[in-house]
C-alpha cells in the first residue's frame, strides 16, 4: 500500500490556505486572518481543494482553472494566507485521535500527527517554521 501512496503523490504540489472567513460566531476568537483552513492540491494536470467545513468536506476539482495559473498567489492576493506544504505520504502508523475541525482534516491530508496543532494559527506556524 505505502508504494500506491507514493506514487499518487508523486507530482502533487500542495498548499494551505488560510482565511479570517467564518459565518461561526465562536470561531470569531481565533486568531484574525486565521479562522478557517483548506488545502489545495496541483498534480500538474488540474487543481484540486479540499475543504473541510463545519457541516460538509467540499473536494472540488477545479476544472476551469488552468493547471499553470498560480491559484495560491491569485488567493493570496485575496487576502488569504498560503503556505506550500509537503505531503508525508511515508506515515505508516494511525494519526492520534482528535476532534475533527479543519485543521485537523488538513493535517490529515498533508500526513502531519503534531498533537500540539489545533488552531489555523498553530498549523501556520507549524508550516512555516518547522521545514
Amino acid at each position: 500500500m505505502s508504494g500506491l501512496l507514493s506514487n499518487i503523490a508523486e507530482g502533487q504540489k500542495a498548499w494551505v490556505v488560510f482565511s479570517g472567513q467564518t459565518e461561526i460566531s465562536w470561531l470569531k476568537f481565533l486568531k484574525p486572518g486565521f479562522r478557517h483552513c483548506y488545502v489545495l492540491i496541483n498534480d500538474g494536470e488540474r487543481w484540486t481543494s479540499i475543504d473541510p467545513l463545519s457541516h460538509v468536506t467540499e473536494v472540488s476539482v477545479h476544472h476551469h482553472v488552468p493547471v499553470d495559473f498560480d491559484l495560491p498567489s491569485w488567493l493570496q492576493s485575496r487576502g488569504n494566507h498560503v503556505v506550500c506544504a509537503p505531503l508525508h505520504r511515508d506515515v505508516t502508523k494511525a494519526a492520534p485521535f482528535m476532534l475533527f475541525t479543519c485543521v485537523e482534516a488538513v493535517k490529515r491530508v498533508l500526513g502531519i500527527h503534531r498533537r500540539g496543532v489545533f488552531t489555523p494559527w498553530q498549523l501556520y506556524q507549524h508550516l512555516t517554521f518547522s521545514h
